[in-house]
């Protein structure tokens, strides 16, 4: 094994792991991402550390030290140190055995050589292990890095083969890292893009996001979309879709596109740009003039977003949420006290911050000569001055009255209660009736 003398800061925690085995009389090394995430000058989420010692070796030696070891995946070879509230995997040297369901290995086998282990990842720039003093790297990771280059590890079909879903993580390191992907890597992705159909959804969701999320997702994304139409063929009519309408200068998925770059921090709201004018080319016409329109594309757009969500396994809090910035992203909201409780009550604080968010973005995809930006600060600015206010009514249980007093007036327990509240609170939140107890009292007197 070639190892090259090169600083790697580890932590405390990782580094007390190495240390025992090889105080032990094996070897261990940092390994993966975090290796990866280390020489980009980036902190870590986690360290793994791989190892010659077998998993019961593993924990003779790091209990013998008062290190806690939890069982988390022997039958991969993986066990968990906890050290403090830190908790470090160690997984030993392994080759792995057949795939023949395109997602994982029947098996592995326990090797010594620590090059094995590495030519059996999937990408060269997480294909690198280190202890600190020096670095293992065999198939050029550490070059690659500072190329700006995804690389499959050997043969790239191969790999693909192996895990159909090293498709969709080549293009999302290249999004979150803003990498290029190596031209035999690339033709290979392409190659390999159906083996995606056979991967579970949320597998699918949690890949995607990381794209979508990543400085170079508007180059992926145009580069490699019939990659990403293999789990969202949804998005084929947008490409080169022409809108023939003076707001928009760009295709359908262009502006999509840009709209997603245009959105820098809330994944749902990336998210929600990547589906939000999927319903356009259903919904297109041209009037006398030639002018394109798209009447009702919010709505079509939200029952094809509905589908995607549902194969992706989306968890249901966001997947409503999704669902209606994507079926209100061109409602009108005015910055009038009225205007912004009525959507304050339909999508709450956050939800209606994240449409000002949709729309900002959507609107910067558009022609600059068509700024909605001053427009759109404005009403950010009343939204904020809204929220500052004493007492923002905007929710039935904020009301002066309660289902309780409408009993008391003799109205019986039912629906009708929920209609009476909902009335009262329309009143109030029009301006035509102040959230006063008598008053409301009075109102709802009238409405039963």
């Amino acid at each position: 094994m070639q190892t090259h003398p090169f600083p790697l800061r580890i932590p405390e925690s990782p580094r007390a792991v190495i240390d025992t085995l090889k105080a032990a009389g094996f070897e261990a090394f940092a390994v993966g991402g975090c290796v990866r995430d280390t020489l980009l000058g980036r902190t870590p989420e986690d360290w793994d550390i791989t190892t010659n010692a077998t998993p019961e070796a593993v924990r003779s030696a790091l209990e013998a030290v008062n290190m806690k070891v939890v069982d988390t995946g022997l039958q991969h070879g993986t066990v968990t140190a906890v050290t403090g509230s830190e908790a470090v995997e160690v997984t030993t040297y392994r080759i792995d055995g057949p795939y023949r369901d395109g997602r994982r290995p029947e098996g592995v086998t326990f090797t010594a050589d620590l090059e094995g282990d590495l030519a059996r990842r999937d990408f060269t720039i997480n294909a690198m292990a280190g202890d600190g003093a020096a670095l293992v790297d065999p198939f050029g990771g550490r070059a690659d890095l500072e190329a700006g280059i995804i690389r499959a590890v050997g043969v790239a079909e191969q790999r693909f083969q192996e895990d159909g879903l090293r498709v969709l993580r080549a293009l999302r390191f290249a999004s979150k890292l803003d990498f290029c992907i190596e031209a035999e890597t690339a033709d290979a992705l392409r190659r390999c893009a159906p083996m995606l159909e056979k991967i579970a959804g949320e597998r699918i969701r949690k890949e995607l996001l990381g794209l979508l999320c990543g400085s170079g997702a508007g180059r992926v994304l145009r580069e490699y979309y019939p990659i990403l139409s293999v789990v969202i063929p949804e998005i084929i009519p947008s490409v080169g879709f022409k809108q023939c309408n003076y707001h928009h200068i760009y295709d359908v998925w262009e502006h999509t596109i840009r709209a997603i770059e245009a959105e820098t921090a809330d994944p749902v709201v990336r998210f929600v740009m990547l589906l939000h004018d999927l319903g356009k080319p259903h919904t297109f016409s041209l009037d006398a003039k030639g002018t394109g329109h798209f009447y009702g594309h919010g709505e079509r757009s939200c029952q094809l977003a509905a589908d995607i969500l549902e194969r992706l396994r989306m968890d249901s809090a966001t997947r409503d949420r999704v669902l209606l910035l994507v079926k209100y992203h061109d409602s009108d909201v005015l910055a009038t006290a009225p205007s912004l409780k009525r959507w304050l009550r339909r999508l709450s604080w956050d939800g209606l911050m994240q449409l000002l968010a949709v729309k900002r973005a959507d609107n910067l995809a558009q022609s600059p000569e068509h700024s909605r930006q001053a427009e759109l600060d404005a009403l950010e600015a009343a939204l904020r001055a809204l929220r500052d206010e004493a007492e923002c009514v905007v929710q039935p249980a904020q009301l002066a009255v309660s289902g309780n007093d409408l009993m008391a007036l003799g109205l019986p327990q039912g629906p009708k209660i929920g209609r009476i509240l909902e009335a009262l609170l329309e009143a109030v939140t029009d301006g035509t009736c102040e959230n006063d107890r008598e008053d409301l009292l009075a109102l709802a007197a009238q409405l039963m």
